[in-house]
C-alpha cells in the first residue's frame, strides 16, 4: 500500500506491505462546515461562561488581540475578521486595537510572515506587534513562584482577547486557552520558571487536572486576566471543524473535550516501528517544533523499537539552548542528568528526546545536515521510504508498523493505559 506523509510543503509517499501495518492513526472523522468563518461566528454567537464579545467591548478603548506565531497552524486570518466585526459593532476604533503575535520563546517574525498570518488588509489597517518587540511588566508571582512578567501592551489593555488552536501538548496537557498569556506574551525567564514543572509525571499529554504546568499557566492568566477566549480545533487538513468562545477556562475545557473525541486513538499494542510526521508546514519548520510529534509517537513504539520522524526542519534546530545541549551531550543520559540539575528552557526538549532515545532509536527524515543529525544521536535520512526500508531490515520479517501521519495532533493510547485512565 502507498501512504502519504506531510513533509514541509512537499509530502512524501511510502510503500509498505499492508500486513505489516497494525494501525493508521488518523483523526476520527468530523464533517467540516462550509467555512471556518461560519464555525467561528457560531461560537461567537454562543459564548461559554461569558457575555458576548460585543457586550464586553462596549466602552473599551485599548483592545489587544493575542494570537499565535508562525510556528503554529492557527488560522488567524479566518478568526480575526469575526472578532474585529464585533469590536467595531461595539464602537471600538481601528486605532484602538493591537494584534499581538505570541512568540513565547520563539524568534521574531519577518514582515511577510506577519502579513501571511493575518492577511494584507488587516495588517495594513491594524497595528501588529510581536510580543518580543515590547518591554515587559512584572505583575507578581504565582503560588508556585513563577514570575508573571507580561508584555506592556497586554498589561495596559482594557480588553484582552486570546486566540489559539487546541492540540495535545506533551507537558501542558493541551495547547490553547491561557497559553496565549503564559508562555505566549511572557518573558523567557517566566516561561522557564513555568516549564520546570514538566519533569513531574502529572505533566503529561491529555492531562489537565493536577497538571502543575497547566495549573501554573492558568494562575498566571488569572493575574493578567484574559477577558475573552476564541480557540479552534483543526482537522488533518488544517480546516476549522470546531470553535469555542467565552471564558478562558470554561470554553477551553469544552474545546479539549471535543479534541479528545477527535484525536485520542486507542491502540491494541505498541509496534516495532512507528512512522510519524508532524503533518508538514508550518508545524515542522524546525526540530524544536517537530519534537512534539516525536513525543506522541513514544506511546506507540515498543521498547527497543524504531521511530521514523519525518519533518522538514528547514530552519534547523530552532532554538539555541536546545541546539547547544544536544551538541554538547556525549550520551542521551547526559541530557537527562543535566535537566535534573539545571532546568533550562530549550534544554527541556533535549531531555525529552533523550528519554525517548533510551527506549528506541530515532531515524530522522529531514533537510538538516546529516552530520549534525548523527551528532545528536539520530540516524539521518532524506526520504521516509529509505528510512522505513532500513528499519524493516533491522527489525526483522515479523516487524509491525504503526503510521501516524498527523503525529503532533494524534495521541496514541495503548489499551492497558486506556483502562487505567
Amino acid at each position: 500500500m502507498r501512504y502519504e506523509l506531510g513533509f514541509g510543503d512537499s509530502p512524501q509517499t511510502i510503500e509498505v506491505e499492508d500486513s505489516r501495518v497494525t494501525d493508521i492513526l488518523l483523526p476520527n472523522h468530523v464533517e467540516a462546515a462550509a467555512s471556518g468563518e461560519e464555525v467561528v461566528e457560531k461560537a461567537l454567537d454562543a459564548p461559554i461562561g461569558s457575555r458576548k464579545l460585543e457586550e464586553l467591548a462596549e466602552g473599551r478603548h485599548r483592545v489587544v488581540i493575542i494570537t499565535s506565531d508562525i510556528t503554529r497552524p492557527m488560522p488567524s486570518r479566518q478568526v480575526i475578521p469575526g472578532v474585529l466585526r464585533r469590536l467595531y459593532q461595539a464602537g471600538v476604533k481601528r486605532e484602538e486595537i493591537t494584534i499581538v503575535f505570541a512568540l513565547g520563546s520563539h524568534r521574531c517574525h519577518r514582515e511577510e510572515e506577519k502579513i501571511k498570518l493575518v492577511g494584507e488588509e488587516i495588517y495594513r489597517e491594524i497595528r501588529c506587534l510581536d510580543s518580543g518587540e515590547s518591554e515587559f511588566v512584572h505583575m507578581g508571582e504565582t503560588s508556585r513562584g513563577t514570575p508573571v512578567d507580561i508584555m506592556r501592551e497586554v498589561v495596559e489593555a482594557d480588553l484582552r482577547i486570546c486566540l489559539g488552536n487546541i492540540e495535545f501538548h506533551y507537558f501542558a496537557g493541551f495547547s490553547g486557552g491561557a497559553k496565549a498569556i503564559m508562555p505566549g506574551v511572557s518573558t523567557f525567564e517566566a516561561i522557564q520558571a513555568n516549564h520546570r514543572f514538566m519533569v513531574r509525571k502529572e505533566a503529561a499529554a491529555g492531562r489537565l487536572e493536577g497538571n502543575p504546568v497547566r495549573e501554573d499557566i492558568e494562575e498566571a492568566a488569572g493575574i493578567c486576566r484574559g477577558d475573552f477566549l476564541v480557540n479552534v480545533i483543526l482537522d488533518e487538513h488544517k480546516r476549522i471543524v470546531k470553535a469555542v468562545a467565552g471564558d478562558m477556562v470554561k470554553a477551553h475545557r469544552e474545546g479539549c473535550r471535543f479534541l479528545e473525541k477527535m484525536y485520542r486513538r486507542p491502540i491494541k499494542e505498541r509496534a516495532d516501528i512507528v512512522v510519524v510526521s508532524q503533518g508538514g508546514a508550518p508545524k515542522d519548520l524546525n526540530l524544536y517544533q517537530t519534537q512534539k510529534a516525536l513525543d506522541n509517537a513514544k506511546y506507540a513504539v515498543k521498547d527497543g523499537g524504531i521511530i521514523i520522524l519525518a519533518g522538514s526542519c528547514r530552519e534547523g534546530m530552532g532554538q539555541p539552548v536546545f541546539e547547544s545541549w544536544m551538541r554538547e551531550a556525549k550520551t542521551p543520559r547526559d541530557l537527562v542528568e543535566r535537566i535534573q540539575k539545571d532546568f533550562r528552557l530549550g534544554g527541556h526538549k533535549a531531555a525529552a528526546i533523550a528519554l525517548i532515545l533510551e527506549r528506541a532509536e530515532i531515524y530522522l527524515v529531514s533537510e538538516m545536515d546529516p552530520e549534525l543529525v548523527t551528532d545528536i544521536f539520530m540516524k539521518p535520512y532524506s526520504t521516509v521510504q529509505q528510512a522505513l526500508d532500513d528499519a524493516l531490515a533491522k527489525q526483522g520479517p515479523d516487524a509491525k508498523v504503526i503510521l501516524m501521519p498527523y503525529g503532533g495532533s494524534t495521541l496514541p493510547m495503548p489499551e492497558q493505559q486506556e483502562t487505567e485512565r
